[in-house]
């Protein structure tokens, strides 16, 4: 990263408040001084000379290549959300789903094993239990909450373990800082998908996690725009196994869509806070609705992880899961219903957004997998978000009623 060209001797970003990161972290000013961060729209880079290309390819001199292996504009994102998560390094990627089998597939060999949590979004357990079985990778998934199964679960091959806290969309709460004690003890990594907590209300490696990884197309880009993710870990972790796998893979972060989530990144702070206020008034109100079974919300005293949850996390968080009374049948007459919340399987969005789990982003893992994460026909999942609370509490009454 070059220096910012006005630069007039600024501190160290480093020292800076979270919300200066996100609005100034990572700034690199071209020659021409623009104030919002330059988008570089191009695949190539050119060399003064042959022994500067050389130079370059060898790793002897700093400079971009190729974009896949690297873009300024991509560059500056990766430094402000490393900024923002405290990390020594950063990765964009193409999606938060190549960010998690990223992250996973670079340090895992044939032979090895991985412990994961059963309560997972439905193309990580896919990654989990259908893919990385492919090429020899066996797995055990436990219980979120038991950290006897835990314990147990660790083998002399376990090289690596995968959670969501909280969970996708159970919301789940896992004891970040005990379940890498035990990853530790047995020389294992930990790799945590923050995305539903997002940074700004959870930060998993100072808990005692290894790499964490992200959706930048949820909260990170927060007005459905585009696709993106991020892997954050050590500088040696990357070097050594996260950049030449991803190089030669190609799940690279297009330079337009880094731009976005750059300047997403610069309001995520008063979003998330935001969303997470309304979230939580609409999860008391939906506990007193008639047709409403249960609700799960983390800060709500009814969560079994309640206490966990309030010392992990600085919010509950911009999701809502709750189970409608009747099944399929009047969780989708509930939908049909609704005039301002909008059906998708998003989430982390500036519109509030509902889906059906069962039928949408949990349905390919089956119905027994399905009915061990707690998944019923009667949950739906809501992600507030920045409308007019009393509105959302207006829209979900008349559905529910």
């Amino acid at each position: 990263m070059t220096k910012d060209s006005s630069d007039r001797g600024r501190a160290d970003p480093a020292a800076w408040g979270e919300a200066t990161r996100l609005v100034r972290g990572g700034l690199s000013r071209s020659p021409h001084g623009e104030t919002s961060e330059a988008l570089y729209l191009n695949s190539g880079f050119v060399y003064p000379d042959a022994e500067t290309a050389a130079a370059r390819f060898a790793g002897e001199a700093e400079g971009y290549v190729y974009a896949r292996y690297g873009n300024p504009t991509v560059t500056m994102f990766e430094e402000r959300l490393r900024l923002l998560e405290g990390a020594e390094a950063c990765y964009g990627t193409a999606s938060g789903m190549s960010a998690v089998f990223g992250a996973l597939a670079c340090q895992l060999r044939a032979g090895d094993h991985i412990v994961a949590s059963r309560a997972l979004f439905g193309s990580c357990y896919q990654i989990i239990t259908a893919i990385l079985p492919r090429f020899g990778i066996t797995y055990t998934l436990v219980d979120s909450g038991d950290l006897d199964q835990w314990r147990k679960a660790f083998t002399r091959q376990t090289k690596c373990a995968f959670l969501e806290s909280p969970s996708n969309p159970g919301l789940e709460i896992i004891d970040l800082e005990a379940v890498s004690h035990i990853a530790h003890e047995h020389g294992a990594m930990v790799v945590v998908d923050n995305v539903f907590a997002t940074p700004v209300l959870q930060k998993p490696m100072t808990l005692g996690a290894d790499i964490v990884v992200y959706s930048g197309t949820k909260h990170i880009d927060g007005q459905g725009r585009c696709l993106g993710g991020a892997i954050l870990s050590t500088a040696k972790f990357k070097e050594e196994q996260l950049k030449p796998f991803l190089r030669h893979t190609g799940p690279s972060l297009s330079p337009f869509n880094a731009w976005v989530m750059l300047k997403g990144l610069e309001t995520l702070k008063l979003r998330v806070l935001a969303q997470c206020a309304a979230a939580e008034r609409i999860a008391l109100a939906l506990q007193d609705m008639a047709a409403v079974e249960r609700v799960l919300y983390p800060t709500l005293p009814s969560h079994p992880q309640r206490d966990l949850a309030m010392r992990q996390m600085k919010a509950g968080g911009t999701l809502v899961t709750f189970f409608v009374k009747g099944g399929r049948a009047r969780a989708f007459d509930a939908l049909r219903q609704l005039r301002i919340i909008d059906i998708s399987n998003n989430l982390g969005d500036a519109k509030s957004l509902i889906t059906h789990p069962a039928s949408t982003t949990h349905r390919n893992i089956g119905e027994e997998a399905r009915a061990t994460m707690g998944i019923t026909e009667g949950m739906l999942r809501l992600s507030v978000g920045l409308e007019e609370v009393e509105d959302l509490l207006s829209d979900l009454s008349n559905a529910l009623s």
